[in-house]
């Protein structure tokens, strides 16, 4: 019988990589502005690959970007750029369709939610609140509450503990079959692979089932719930 949910937060909740083209966008447009003196694709494509080796929660990008153009930072256009990048955030920042009405139904009926993520346990609480998402949860889990990424079991078992849920009780899903899925699966937990966030044009993810909407996941539950009656 599943009792409980556990949702990847980036690219399965949120869409994370549309919101992070559009503000990296604004902030190259806003630099420019400023006067540097690059085009657009250029301080794009630089921004990118800092990301690349940093990771994309990394917080010092535009700082890198100035430092390895010119060795210095210019601080009027570091603050063009951050103020854009912030502003087209918040105007980008959107769920996916359905996220939220598919997350009041299952707390109606009766399902305990928890979000797993990697992102830091700040940048993942803004997303929450931003999206007036923060009360909707059980449990939140970020990378600093076990110090370990997903597939490490460390971060699910986490969750399952403050929803005092067992494996078998839970369902996870998650856009990325080799951290959500594997992970998942590693503790016997049922999975769920979000096609409609997939930004790796994924063909094998492993996982029991397949959604393309989010409203796609009531009928897995009542399926799985069913079987076992």
């Amino acid at each position: 019988m599943i009792r409980a949910v556990i949702f990847d937060l980036d690219n399965t909740l949120v869409d994370f990589m549309a919101m992070k083209k559009r503000a990296i966008t604004s902030a190259a447009e806003a630099m420019i502005d400023a006067g540097l003196n690059l085009s657009k694709d250029d301080i794009v494509q630089r921004i990118w690959k800092i990301y690349d080796e940093r990771g994309f929660e990394h917080q010092r990008v535009f700082d890198d970007l100035l430092e390895n153009l010119f060795g210095q930072i210019n601080h009027k256009i570091l603050a063009s750029g951050i103020v854009a990048y912030r502003q087209a955030r918040e105007a980008s920042l959107v769920t996916y369709p359905h996220v939220s009405s598919t997350l009041m139904t299952l707390t109606k009926n009766g399902f305990k939610l928890a979000v797993v993520s990697d992102a830091p346990t700040r940048e993942a609480w803004l997303r929450l609140c931003y999206l007036k998402l923060h009360h909707t949860f059980d449990a939140v889990v970020t990378f600093e509450d076990t110090h370990q990424k997903k597939p490490h079991p460390a971060p699910f078992q986490k969750a399952l503990s403050l929803m005092e849920t067992a494996p078998d009780e839970a369902i996870m899903l998650g856009d990325w079959a080799e951290r959500d899925v594997l992970g998942a699966k590693l503790l016997g937990m049922k999975t769920v692979f979000a096609r409609y966030g997939d930004v790796f044009d994924t063909i094998e993810h492993g996982a029991d089932y397949e959604i393309s909407d989010i409203t796609e996941l009531l009928g897995v539950l009542d399926k799985e719930n069913n079987a076992d009656k």
